[in-house]
């Protein structure tokens, strides 16, 4: 009860995890027809706890019923609504695997010498040398929990417009790094003081509150595919949606040249979501390459492709007009002389 109240006192929604478990108590036998979801399910408004952190709540009255007298319930934190974002690090006795294949995305020359690297421990502090960044698993500015298993959990702090999603549940199995991966948006975390038969969830060092994410790692967390994509009422972004109406506006393979275009603008946006670290030039340059392509190929106007792309700049990196103007028409001068051909078509 204790944990539940203190979880929910500092804006965390919780809800049980079956005791001495990790993981949420079963659905009750109605939520396990076939086709039923989370989505309208009586049972979350009649307060019971079925679909794990779905039901994650801050009502007191809630948090009584089900920590009340008598309960052997531990805690769990819904992520996304929490707006924390947490790093999991394992220790789990296994062998590392190929260089490829220890930081996703990142090759490790073999003049790096990996010697000792055992654990998700390494393999972080290792990302983190690359990047000249502090080790978070020595981050006494933040909420750091042993697990019972050897690991660490990492809290950090995040807001509703950088959320970032778990790498579970991933079909493109996204991770951090080896050993190392991202608990946010979609899934929940284990809170401090929870206990299983191997142990309990400790909190390390004296700090009880999440930091701010730091720049460096959300940056990284975007490289890796952890950023979410808010929905438009929390992050209004209308760059695609204008790049379909340019292009069919110009006539010609419409559907797929406003696709293509939409990825490239898209990918420039989504840099917003951090303040540095994106490659927010280079995605910017190969927006206008692409563009200045459809442009010669006659899908697109080429003043609709200059001011689409200024817009998603300006989203993006606000007030450098200049900067990315001398970007944008220096792709699309490039990208013109190589019409871009769709389907077959020009």
């Amino acid at each position: 009860m204790a944990v539940a109240r203190w979880c929910a006192r500092s804006g965390w929604p919780v809800h049980p995890l079956t005791p001495q478990r990790k993981t949420p108590p079963a659905n009750c036998d109605a939520c396990h027809e076939p086709g039923h979801t989370h989505l309208d399910c009586p049972c979350l408004a009649a307060g019971r706890w079925c679909h794990g952190f779905h039901a994650a709540t801050l009502d007191p009255e809630r948090i009584r019923a089900w920590w009340g007298r008598g309960s052997r319930f531990g805690v769990g934190v819904a992520c996304g609504p929490a707006d924390l974002v947490v790093i999991d690090v394992d220790a789990h006795d296994a062998a590392p695997p190929a260089r490829a294949r220890l930081l996703p995305g990142i090759a490790i020359g073999d003049h790096v010498d990996l010697t000792g690297l055992a654990s998700g421990f390494d393999s972080l502090a290792l990302l983190a040398a690359l990047r000249s960044a502090p080790d978070p698993t020595e981050d006494e500015d933040t909420l750091r929990v042993r697990t019972p298993s050897g690991g660490m959990h990492i809290w950090y702090r995040t807001t509703p417009n950088r959320r970032w999603l778990c790498s579970t549940g991933s079909s493109t199995g996204r991770a951090l790094a080896w050993q190392v991966d991202v608990r946010g948006v979609g899934g929940y975390i284990v809170a401090p003081g929870t206990r299983t038969p191997t142990g309990a969830y400790t909190p390390e060092g004296s700090c009880r509150v999440p930091a701010p994410l730091p720049a460096w790692l959300a940056s990284e967390l975007v490289r890796t595919g952890h950023a979410d994509r808010p929905d438009s009422a929390t992050r209004p972004n209308p760059v695609p949606q204008r790049a379909r109406l340019a292009v069919a506006a110009a006539g010609g393979s419409a559907h797929l040249a406003a696709k293509t275009l939409g990825t490239v603008l898209r990918e420039v946006a989504d840099c917003a979501l951090v303040s540095s670290g994106t490659g927010f030039n280079d995605k910017l340059n190969r927006a206008a390459y692409t563009a200045g392509g459809l442009v010669a190929a006659g899908h697109l106007d080429p003043a609709d492709a200059e001011r689409l792309l200024l817009e998603a700049a300006e989203h993006a990196r606000p007030g450098h007009v200049q900067r990315s103007l001398s970007t944008i028409r220096g792709g699309m001068t490039a990208g013109r002389v190589r019409p871009l051909n769709l389907g077959g078509r020009p």
